[in-house]
This record gives structure tokens, C-alpha cells and sequence, in this order.
């Protein structure tokens, strides 16, 4: 069992006590899979947090077992003063309902961020909005949400396929962040696909967050670090590897040599370690 860099009370103390370590910096910290927490300034958001068990428990008498590699980073229930939470697509490593409940529970005031062509999914594993709390915001790739100094971008995915519903809304889809000066891109599970790289690289990313298990809809390493070239990224980092046996990776055996053939700034995190905007390069 793989035992995250931070968890529990040490991670939670982590992030309190963060402060910028350079003007306008941010900090995200690795919470296993997908799943990621950002702060910058007064703003905390949860990125695809899988934070329980239940495709453990799901799967765990089917052919397909999910078992697990590394320990839980934190009870979600423990994760304070969180304002939005997204979630790229409807499978439940990116969108759980145990994680979601939790999390809702104890944010009063949290706003729930999921793509439109989800809708009845994203509504039941959110559950009812209770008089007094923020819609549920409906995103479809080319849109954008603007709070202030945060801006929220819809962009495709193509979790095998660029999958859309009836009326044309991606069913998958990363998100472009822009916390003040600092670029941020989540891209969900997704493969290469046209277009991708022009689309992307209008936007003067700074932080890439890429998948690299290379199976189940997702790039490999090696594309994910060209991917990662190609747009103009000032710093990759990957994740979807160490959460389940059947569907992992070794950033060693292709990210990390492809990163470095090709000059392409990277930062491997451990689960739970934090990662600060200050320290990306040229900043």
C-alpha cells in the first residue's frame, strides 16, 4: 500500500497554513487519481476528488476488481472552506457520490461545477440544492464562468471519443483555470484528439495536469508530455496512476524520459504533496 507524502491532520495543516510564497502564487495539492485541491488567495477548489471507497466496494465480487494501491489522503469530510467543486465526466472516480456528500455536508455555500450533457447524473450524486445554496453550474465546452479573479473554461474531452448528447454538449470535458495571473489546465480523462493542441495552446497554460495510465480513454506518458510541448505548458504534472491496480502507470518508464527528450518542465507529485505556481520555471 502506497502511503501519501501528507494525509489526514499533517495534509490538513499543509494547507491552512500555505500563504503565497510569490506574488499571485498558487497552491494545488495531489489527492489521489484525478483528484485535486487548489487554493489561491481566498478561493479553494476541489478538482475530480475520489476520496472514499466505493468502486472498491462496488466491484469487489466482479471480474474487474478495483483495489487499491495507495491510502486515502483525507476524509473529505475534514476538507473546510471549499467554495466550487468540479467534476469532468460522470464516472465515479471523478465524480462520487460518497466523496460529494461529504464534502457538501460540511461547505455550506459550495457550488457544484458539472458538464451540462450530465445533468440528471450530476443532480443525483449531488443531491437537491437546499434553499439558500448556489445553483448547481451546467458547463458545455467553449463556455466560460467568471467570479472575480477566477475564470472557469469549459474545454473537450475525449475519453476515447469526443462523446456529446443530443443537443451537442460534450459528455467529457477538461477545465482551463485562471486564477489571477496563473493558467491551470485540468484536462479530465481524455485522449488526443484534432485540434486539441491549438485550442489549448490560445489559452498560455502554465500548469498542465495530464493523465499518463495510458488504457481506459487516456493518454500515455509520452503523449502527455508531448502534449504537454505542444501547447506551450510552462510545467506538466501527471496524474491517473497509483489509485488502482488494474489501471496505472510508472511516470519512470515513459513521462519523465519523454519530458526530459524534449525539454518539457515537470513536476511528480506523491499523493498528498503540494505543488506551488512559484516554482515554475521562468516565473
Amino acid at each position: 500500500m502506497i502511503e501519501p507524502l501528507l494525509s489526514d491532520e499533517t495534509l490538513l495543516e499543509d494547507i491552512e497554513s500555505s500563504v503565497d510564497s510569490g506574488r499571485g502564487a498558487l497552491q494545488l495539492w495531489w489527492l489521489g487519481q484525478s483528484g485535486y485541491l487548489i487554493k489561491h488567495g481566498p478561493w479553494r477548489l476541489l478538482v475530480d476528488p475520489y476520496l472514499s471507497d466505493t468502486l472498491t466496494a462496488k466491484y469487489s465480487a466482479t471480474n474487474k476488481p478495483h483495489v487499491r494501491m495507495s491510502r486515502r489522503v483525507v476524509d473529505p469530510a475534514k476538507l473546510r472552506d471549499i467554495m466550487f467543486v468540479t467534476a469532468s465526466h460522470a464516472h465515479t472516480d471523478h465524480m462520487d457520490p460518497a466523496t460529494l456528500a461529504a464534502i457538501r455536508q460540511v461547505n455550506d455555500g459550495v457550488a457544484f461545477i458539472a458538464p451540462r450533457a450530465e445533468t440528471r447524473l450530476a443532480q443525483e450524486r449531488w443531491g437537491p440544492i437546499r434553499e439558500g445554496d448556489p445553483p448547481m453550474i451546467l458547463m458545455s465546452d467553449g463556455e466560460c464562468q467568471g467570479f472575480v479573479d477566477l475564470s472557469i473554461f469549459a474545454v473537450p474531452a475525449a475519453h476515447d471519443t469526443l462523446s456529446r448528447d443530443a443537443d451537442g454538449n460534450a459528455k467529457c470535458q477538461g477545465y482551463v483555470f485562471r486564477f489571477g495571473e496563473v493558467m491551470v489546465y485540468h484536462s479530465g480523462d481524455t485522449v488526443l484528439y484534432d485540434g486539441m493542441v491549438e485550442s489549448l495552446r490560445s489559452f498560455g497554460i502554465d500548469i498542465a495536469i495530464l493523465p499518463i495510465n495510458g488504457k481506459v480513454g487516456n493518454m500515455n506518458g509520452r503523449e502527455a508530455a508531448q502534449l504537454a510541448k505542444d501547447i506551450g505548458a510552462k510545467v506538466v504534472i501527471p496524474c491517473h496512476y497509483d489509485m488502482f491496480e488494474f489501471n496505472t502507470a510508472d511516470p519512470a518508464d515513459e513521462f519523465i524520459p519523454e519530458c526530459e527528450r524534449l525539454r518539457q518542465a515537470y513536476r511528480v507529485l506523491q499523493q498528498g504533496e503540494r505543488f506551488s505556481s512559484a516554482e515554475i520555471p521562468g516565473r
